[in-house]
């Protein structure tokens, strides 16, 4: 802040430049208090600018002081915790749904009509409705009534878990708001939140959809599954509205730390932070094409694919960019490429970190990310040459989830470096 006509000593700093070493909202407005005491002599070089300075500093600290008492502010942030919970557990089911080829076993979408067949009778017209779409056609002519039971149940248990969510955030949330626990920005969070979950849903049945439309599978190669571009965009609002979630849970339960001193290193460290999660997101966006188009089983051998470091048919359709989202082959090796990148940047991050006067729980996620990232990896190479096991697949999904809210947690750590002027 200048004001015209004033020099300012190292003794007296306006407003919200008083304490740069915040811990807890609370911390901060005593901390200024007792500055603003200490600085009294001072007071009356303002003049007339002193109502200037009052309104600012009492902006900076309203804003950061809570407006919940201790026992709402918990309630929500296990709410938020238990919501990006369920996210989680839905993104696993929706992986081994995957991976066991559930997905298009019911053929039909309906919000509150879906109920599993009570008798022998209903369950042949639930797998004769089945036989009239491509999968079956195509692929399963030889499936018998207790295997199209199997993955019958697998999709339901998806789908059932999905208005799980639904309903673990509505009602809740309908209750919070009533008793006046959302603050004004947690109420327009909690309106993003319900849009995303919704979205999510359409979006699921409109994926499961392309794997059910006969005009995309004339050819006698054509493999009846889903749109791979709806997958990815399926998982990736599933990853957006996880995220959203822990953030926000993290903000009510486990507050960041503040930061003792801010540098330009330190500033240079959280915007490398949030770009390595960006980075780690891409990745994981980019398996859901390796998914959707089974890429995990044409090149089954580590580091080099077929004994090449570039395969021969990395850009084998016309056009080029066609490759990049539908040619298995240049799916698998971009994952390959983004995944060893992402390794890079988490291990080239946690190094820095340690040049760093981090906060011990930055510290601590700074490791975590390493290690969960490595573990990645690791489990991602096994998929890979193990040709894809449900098991192993399904963890190196969960890994995906982990490695991100490694990063997540990092950047939440770090996101009182933004708040303060840089020395």
């Amino acid at each position: 802040m200048n004001l015209p006509g004033m020099m300012f000593h190292r003794g007296f700093v306006p407003g919200f430049m008083l304490v740069r070493p915040i811990l807890q909202p609370r911390a901060f407005s005593r901390s200024f208090c007792n500055c603003a005491r200490l600085q009294r002599p001072f007071l009356h070089v303002l003049g007339k600018n002193l109502p200037s300075v009052r309104r600012h500093v009492t902006v900076a600290v309203s804003k950061m002081a809570p407006e919940l008492a201790p026992k709402a502010r918990e309630a929500v942030g296990l709410w938020l915790f238990g919501c990006s919970g369920l996210v989680l557990g839905a993104v696993v089911l929706g992986g081994l749904t995957r991976l066991t080829e559930s997905g298009l076993s019911m053929v039909d979408w309906h919000l509150w009509k879906e109920r599993p067949p009570m008798s022998q009778r209903q369950w042949v017209e639930e797998f004769d409705k089945y036989k009239q779409f491509p999968e079956f056609q195509m692929k399963n002519q030889d499936m018998s009534l207790e295997e199209f039971k199997f993955i019958w149940w697998m999709e339901y248990i998806h789908r059932m878990w999905g208005r799980g969510i639904g309903l673990a955030f509505l009602l809740p949330a309908v209750w919070f708001w009533k008793k006046k626990y959302f603050t004004s920005s947690m109420k327009k969070r909690v309106v993003a939140y319900g849009s995303l979950i919704l979205a999510q849903g359409l979006m699921g049945w409109y994926m499961v959809k392309s794997g059910l439309e006969e005009e995309r599978f004339q050819g006698q190669s054509d493999v009846p599954r889903v749109s791979q571009y709806r997958l990815a965009a399926h998982l990736s609002l599933a990853f957006v509205l996880y995220t959203l979630f822990f953030w926000a849970g993290l903000d009510h339960v486990a507050p960041a730390q503040g930061v003792a001193s801010i540098s330009r290193s330190l500033v240079r460290f959280r915007a490398a932070s949030h770009a390595v999660k960006g980075l780690v997101f891409l990745t994981a966006v980019s398996g859901a094409f390796v998914a959707g188009l089974d890429a995990g089983l044409v090149y089954n051998s580590f580091p080099k694919m077929a004994d090449r470091w570039i395969p021969s048919d990395l850009l084998a359709m016309s056009p080029t960019a066609k490759n990049f989202t539908e040619n298995a082959t240049t799916v698998q090796f971009d994952h390959r490429i983004l995944g060893t990148l992402s390794l890079a940047s988490v291990t080239g991050l946690w190094f820095a970190s340690r040049r760093l006067q981090l906060p011990g729980k930055a510290r601590a996620a700074a490791t975590t990310l390493l290690a969960v990232g490595w573990s990645q990896v690791i489990l991602g190479i096994h998929t890979l040459i193990l040709f894809v096991p449900t098991w192993c697949a399904s963890l190196h999904q969960l890994g995906s989830l982990l490695t991100i809210s490694s990063a997540v947690w990092l950047t939440h750590e770090l996101k009182w470096v933004k708040k303060f002027p840089v020395k």
